[in-house]
């Protein structure tokens, strides 16, 4: 079976784990991710961090991006620079205009400025004990990961997920960028960069 096809159906099952997740936390809101984030991850108060905008069962971190930002730090949501194009980082904070994207997903204004993150927090779908992430199939954050950890070796990145969402072995390719850190509510784990 080819890596294609094996996440394909890997993508099937974790979309199914991460809505069962979701009904259970649902009614607790984004919250539930602040405290494993902000015990674990060392965020300097000057900081740019690049969250996103949870589309339906999605892992919510809005309410750690306004303490983040209530804590000095800059914030900042992709937007979509073109079709097989890395995403890219646009400033933003609580209150600014958002506009929906080329998958109906809200992101910032064409002119909203364009920002460097030190830290990206990432959704996803699955993600295993290694760090590695399984995204939807576009490879857009792969792209994005990528080229920015060229530019500054330092960056840090994020999944946010449910403890459910976690599996035992993803199937990978070249292209797959691993994660630093997975913060679900039940804790933070940081993953050894190689």
């Amino acid at each position: 079976m080819s890596v294609e096809q094996s996440k394909k159906e890997a993508r099937l099952l974790a979309k199914s784990r991460r809505a069962v997740a979701f009904g259970k936390f649902e009614g607790l809101g984004g919250g539930l991710f602040v405290q494993p984030f902000i015990q674990a991850i060392p965020v300097a108060p000057t900081a740019t961090v690049a969250g996103y905008v949870a589309k339906g069962d999605e892992a919510d971190p809005s309410v750690l991006m306004d303490i983040l930002a209530g804590h000095g730090c800059k914030t900042a949501l992709p937007r979509m620079a073109g079709a097989d194009e890395p995403l890219a980082f646009c400033a933003w904070a609580r209150g600014d205009i958002l506009v929906p994207g080329p998958f109906g997903i809200l992101e910032p204004r064409a002119s909203a400025p364009e920002v460097s993150p030190d830290i990206i927090i990432l959704p996803l779908l699955a993600y295993d004990g290694a760090g590695q992430r399984l995204g939807y199939g576009g490879g857009y954050y792969d792209r994005t990961l990528a080229l920015l950890r060229v530019r500054n070796p330092a960056i840090v990145a994020v999944g946010l997920a449910f403890a459910a969402q976690e599996v035992t072995h993803l199937v990978t390719g070249p292209q797959d960028q691993r994660l630093d850190w997975i913060v679900t509510e039940r804790g933070a784990s940081a993953f050894r960069k190689s």
